[in-house]
């Protein structure tokens, strides 16, 4: 969430962000976090000097004793008696007021990096770059999921039997080729130096509001209501949340971790064409990398998980291109945010793969994760992270984009993942 001291200190630029992020009512939320903070501060000082009095008169009750001045010192109780009752109603409203702002900066999302372009949605998100191969493909291309079919790699149906529409079955070369690239995916990382975890794929609640998927207001996420827990959408939420109520040392900066989970989205409200297939699923596998780093190198490291997402498709023969997302359509928790899609031939569609963020102290907030600086003061962290990658968008590609006549052909980097060049 933001900081009190960039909402107080920088207000204008705070609500200029916000309104490039389409926020509904800045000026009004912004102008409530300040109007109760500064009833919380009031409550609080004056509370302060309440103590103040009563440690003083305190003092004095025990000296007019002495003196065996009974009734001053009767007073002086009284005093004290009268003030502590007043510092219950003073500290209910500190407490009330609190909870309120905490509550209402929940609500809140980030404000854009300065480079995040004006825009209302994903029309008006700019192409940074393009690349990979391109590809011809047979007059009679199939989509995926008539090449699943086909070719019997995932069984659509058999998923709604066992579960739902958005839970597919993945068997023999399909379930190979998905183990593939995860393997992939994680070999990539460990090289580029990240560490390998493998977290649980059920969270607290607390752990839904260190990392912004909570409060839920569009309703995506999985929740076991008996056990109060969440399935997690993204491996971001458990791997983030390592660093949780964590004071880091300046020199363990950044921290890379990667992580390959099962993830779970309700995708309430998606409907149509798009959502045919692995284009939408409720249930899919995913290779995160989270990085914790300073605020001074953050943007370098940004960088670095551009290029590894990149190389990643590059590897895997796929044509690409790389989309800085405008203020109307980048999410919530992030300052500034790269979309990666590649290209489905068949279906003559662009599908978006990974999104890698930089979330600057927002999360930290929320997370109070800290580092000690050289001068030994604590510094809010500030969190990234990537998908390197998404698997059924990939997937589909692979199928679509690599489909000849004698068969769907492998790129090299998979074979010795695969064990096989060519699903016949």
């Amino acid at each position: 969430m933001l900081t009190l001291k960039v909402i107080t200190e920088e207000t204008d630029r705070v609500i200029r962000g916000l309104e490039k992020k389409h926020f509904k009512d800045a000026k009004e939320s912004i102008a409530k976090v300040i109007e109760l903070n500064d009833k919380r501060r009031s409550a609080q000082n004056q509370l302060d000097k309440n103590l103040a009095e009563v440690n003083s008169t305190s003092k004095l009750i025990g000296s007019l004793m002495k003196e065996g001045k009974k009734e001053e010192a009767e007073v002086a109780k009284a005093r004290v008696a009268e003030i502590k009752e007043g510092n219950k109603s003073l500290q209910a409203e500190m407490d009330q007021a609190a909870e309120d702002m905490q509550n209402l900066l929940y609500t809140i999302p980030n404000i854009p990096h300065e480079s995040v372009p004006e825009g209302n949605g994903a029309d008006d998100n700019v192409v940074e770059k393009m690349g990979g191969m391109e590809t011809e493909l047979p007059k009679d291309a199939l989509p995926h999921w008539e090449l699943a079919k086909k070719y019997d790699l995932i069984d659509f149906d058999l998923g709604v039997k066992i579960t739902g529409a958005g839970f597919p079955v993945y068997k023999g070369q399909g379930a190979r080729l998905q183990r593939a690239l995860i393997n992939f995916f994680l070999d990539e990382a460990r090289d580029a130096g990240y560490l390998e975890i493998m977290p649980p794929t059920v969270v607290n609640q607390a752990s839904g509001y260190g990392t912004g998927q909570l409060p839920d207001k569009e309703g995506q996420m999985y929740h076991c209501n008996l056990d109060d827990l969440y399935l997690i959408p993204t491996a971001e939420v458990p791997v983030t949340n390592i660093y949780r109520d964590v004071i880091l040392d300046e020199d363990s900066l950044p921290i890379k971790n990667c992580a390959y989970t099962q993830c779970f989205r309700r995708e309430a409200g998606s409907y149509g064409k798009d959502v045919r297939g692995l284009n939408r699923l409720h249930e899919f596998s995913k290779v995160e990398i989270v990085r914790i780093d300073k605020p001074e190198h953050s943007y370098e490291s940004l960088k670095e998980m551009l290029a590894h997402v990149e190389g990643l498709l590059v590897k895997l023969e796929l044509p690409y291109r790389i989309l800085r997302l405008c203020g109307g359509d980048i999410s919530f928790t992030a300052a500034l945010c790269f979309d990666f899609e590649v290209y489905s031939e068949a279906q003559k569609r662009w599908l978006e793969v990974s999104s890698v963020s930089n979330f600057e102290n927002y999360q930290a907030n929320r997370l109070k994760c800290r580092y000690r600086d050289e001068n030994k003061k604590t510094q809010l962290c500030h969190t990234l992270n990537g998908s390197a990658l998404a698997l059924p968008r990939i997937v589909a590609a692979l199928l679509e984009n690599n489909q000849t006549p004698e068969g769907i052909r492998i790129p090299k980097a998979l074979i010795p993942y695969t064990g096989f060049d060519m699903i016949k």
